[in-house]
């Protein structure tokens, strides 16, 4: 599986519009190669540079099958992100540089799982489901 984005490179910056300096809004995501008997997708962006420790800005589940995820979309139910809420938190680094992973998960079901459910609880759910996974790292300075 592969995850790309029209809008950044791996390993490279994510553009203004889709941080806290911009619209704040989620990138634009493709997905590349999925496993032929894949049931639904998951997607998962966090910080591990966050000075706490790692900050979950993104958890989507129950994703249909699909090769592109649009910008400031909600393409499957959503997870609790760090910041106390439900949906997408762009990047807005305190200090210096921070990577953003988007890992997107390939999974043999669909989960029966309430909305707002921890990344660790989606995690545990999907422990022995995952088919395939891929992920694409960002990185964001606030100018």
């Amino acid at each position: 599986m592969r995850l790309s984005s029209p809008v950044f490179e791996n390993n490279a910056v994510i553009p203004l519009q889709f941080s806290c300096q911009g619209e704040g809004v989620n990138p634009p995501l493709a997905i590349e190669n999925i496993p032929e008997n894949t049931q639904s997708l998951a997607l998962i962006a966090d910080d591990p540079d966050a000075s706490g420790g790692m900050f979950v800005h993104w958890v989507v589940y129950n994703i249909p099958v699909i090769s592109q995820i649009e910008q400031n979309s909600v393409p499957g139910q959503q997870g609790s992100n760090d910041a106390g809420g439900v949906g997408y938190i762009a990047p807005c680094p305190p200090s210096g540089t921070h990577r953003y992973f988007f890992k997107i998960y390939a999974l043999d079901r669909v989960f029966d799982l309430d909305e707002g459910v921890s990344k660790s609880s989606l995690e545990s759910a999907m422990s022995g489901h995952i088919l395939d996974r891929a992920e694409l790292v960002g990185l964001y300075k606030k100018s």
